[in-house]
């Protein structure tokens, strides 16, 4: 069954806060390396603003959807254990 790309019918946004706009930066950095394995098939768009990197999924199915955010949860633990393993700023 082929999917027309404009069939972006599942979506998500995600928010989190590295309370600092230090922390915020390096894992920015280090998450948006990673880009999609199937672009025709899942988008993110990441921004990061005030301490804070916000994520939009978008994908054509759900299973594509729930891949996508969950290997970037699994990143975004890497880079927070990481942070607050080496440093980083943690201003409150």
């Amino acid at each position: 069954m082929d999917v027309a790309p404009s069939n972006w019918d599942f979506s998500c946004d995600f928010e989190i806060n590295f309370g600092s706009s230090e922390n915020a930066s390096i894992a920015y950095s280090v998450l948006s390396v990673d880009k999609e394995l199937q672009p025709d098939k899942v988008r993110r768009e990441m921004s990061v603003s005030d301490g804070k990197i916000f994520v939009h999924f978008e994908a054509v199915e759900a299973r594509f959807l729930r891949a996508s955010f969950s290997s970037l949860v699994d990143n975004m633990v890497l880079a927070t254990q990481f942070i607050e393993e080496y440093g980083g700023n943690n201003e409150n």
